[in-house]
């Protein structure tokens, strides 16, 4: 344990619940059953796990997937050091080991052969084989598993199997409700309640641009960086333009859509 001291969340992370989300997931957690979140980028599914962990006390072990993701990397590897075979656990084996949370965002990312290797974990085995050494590991209470992905992504080479779904409870994120996008957005940029509400309302428009082809309008994350460049002093439409319209697209059009719609706003 002492060596996820780091992975602590000692202050507790700002979260406004927008459901029973934290219930279920406490209740996932007392009975050892997996979490899967799915939701649209920046709607704060990491948010959530990070207050999760914070409650429940437990460290909190992030992996950001990717394409070239291997079981290695999460797992473990032999590594040669002073001319020796030393063997350094990956962040999943040190998170069973040490009965921490392990986190997979953007688990579709990741290759499927690796993903396989969650499956023990992720069923009443509640087992990690490391074949490199011959171990199995069997996961201690405080040991929980929860993975994320975005459905607004999916295709059919990245998409989660049953055989990998069927084995978690899930929760369904969203960008919360006006209000409460309004109130988180004012709190974690420091805009005053009147901004945070247009930046919200700005929001709104653009996730209204789906059938004009923009793939996802402007997350909750995206309202927050606009408001931290205007209390820096940037002047609101550069902010916005900055954090949100150049962010979403490269699109001549949709980008003088939304440049319009900042220009109607702000």
């Amino acid at each position: 344990m002492q060596r996820l001291k780091e992975y602590m969340i000692t202050d507790e992370p700002f979260y406004l619940p927008q459901g029973d989300e934290l219930v279920i997931a406490e209740a996932a957690y007392a009975h050892a059953i997996p979490l899967l979140l799915k939701g649209p980028t920046g709607c704060g599914k990491t948010r959530f796990m990070q207050h999760l962990a914070w409650k429940l006390k437990r460290p909190l072990v992030t992996v950001s997937c990717h394409d070239d993701l291997s079981t290695g990397d999460l797992v473990g590897r032999y590594l040669v050091k002073a001319g020796e075979a030393v063997w350094a656990d990956g962040p999943l084996t040190m998170a069973v080991r040490h009965g921490a949370i392990c986190y997979l965002d953007e688990v579709v990312e990741a290759r499927k052969d690796t993903t396989v290797v969650i499956h023990p974990l992720a069923d009443d085995r509640r087992e990690l084989p490391i074949e490199k050494r011959g171990e199995l590991l069997h996961a201690p209470p405080g040991f929980m598993l929860a993975i994320s992905y975005n459905p607004g992504y999916q295709s059919v080479l990245k998409d989660l199997k049953q055989s990998t779904r069927q084995r978690f409870i899930s929760l369904e994120f969203n960008y919360p409700e006006q209000e409460l996008e309004t109130d988180i957005v004012q709190h974690e940029s420091g805009v005053d309640k009147a901004t945070a509400a247009q930046l919200v309302r700005l929001a709104a428009m653009t996730r209204n641009l789906k059938d004009a082809g923009l793939p996802e309008g402007a997350s909750t994350r995206l309202l927050i960086h606009a408001g931290k460049l205007m209390q820096s002093g940037m002047q609101s439409r550069r902010a916005c333009r900055a954090a949100i319209s150049e962010t979403l697209t490269d699109d001549h059009e949709l980008l003088a859509s939304i440049n319009e719609m900042i220009n109607s706003l702000f």
